[in-house]
């Protein structure tokens, strides 16, 4: 594990003030006021790799990281992720990696770093001892996508307690009267779908995506950021002054298994080129 680099950069961003910034510089993000979030699965290929690429995704724009904690039967994740949790359990990556992997580049990142996990991993641990935990390594918010629904209002109100913010999803197929609990319950951000179903790239997206976000966001004044099939920048285009941010999954992990055999940096390389491209 890579020690922690001493000193700091800047001051660390909330996820409020993240998305304010992107609102406010025209060129931040993807441009055009919408966010860039891609998502890092923890330990895959290697933590070497987790602590080379986690700073150097602020480089070329990312609004927030949403980090993957490997779990054995992720929730939603396609076969590409599956494969990378897959590969990381196997190489004996645990919680308690995640942790320090992040708290060792921690000083290096100023934007957010949200955990991305099953409520399994959280309640096997407890709740507030999880979210203690967390906050200490430096994690900003929590996603858990299984989170039961009759639970989500105490679950949340420990995480918030504990100073994290959540993240809950919200699927095309989620009744209004519960987009709108889902949004009150959300203080970091709301998660939309942009298809149900899995993660993974596709060539198209929905036709009524942009109708469906600007729907969601008349229920709530909290970002709104899309993700699933995220991949091309005419995907990102068709985002823009719709949504404020845009997830990159499957796609930025594609491009890990592309250079699995090679150096941390040279998969950092591939994924901050990748990330680059979409801003066209």
């Amino acid at each position: 594990m890579p020690a922690a680099t001493a000193g700091s950069t800047t001051q660390r961003l909330s996820i409020a003030r993240a998305f304010e910034a992107v609102r406010a510089g025209p060129h931040a993000g993807l441009g055009g006021g919408l966010g860039l979030v891609p998502f890092v699965p923890a330990g895959f290929p290697s933590l070497e790799t987790t602590a080379e690429l986690l700073p150097r995704l602020e480089t070329v724009g990312a609004t927030l990281i949403e980090v993957g904690f490997p779990f054995s039967d992720p929730v939603a994740d396609g076969p590409v992720i599956q494969e990378a949790f897959t590969y990381a359990l196997s190489r004996g990556v645990k919680v308690a990696d995640v942790f320090a992997v992040v708290k060792s580049v921690r000083d290096r990142v100023s934007i957010p770093i949200v955990g991305m996990l099953s409520y399994s991993i959280v309640f096997r641990i407890g709740v507030e001892a999880f979210v203690a935990r967390a906050k200490e390594s430096g994690f900003d918010g929590l996603i858990i996508p299984d989170l039961p629904p009759p639970e989500a209002q105490k679950i949340c109100k420990i995480i918030h307690a504990g100073g994290l913010d959540t993240s809950l999803l919200v699927a095309p197929t989620t009744a209004e009267h519960r987009r709108s609990e889902i949004a009150r319950l959300s203080t970091g951000f709301v998660y939309y779908l942009s298809v149900s179903g899995i993660t993974g790239e596709r060539d198209q997206l929905p036709a009524d995506l942009a109708a469906s976000v600007r729907s969601l966001k008349a229920l709530t004044d909290k970002p709104v950021c899309v993700g699933f099939g995220i991949s091309k920048p005419s995907h990102v285009a068709m985002l823009r002054g719709v949504a404020d941010g845009a997830i990159i999954g499957s796609a930025i992990v594609r491009r890990m298994q592309k250079h699995v055999t090679e150096s941390p940096k040279a998969i950092a390389d591939a994924v901050c080129a990748y990330l680059s491209e979409l801003r066209v």
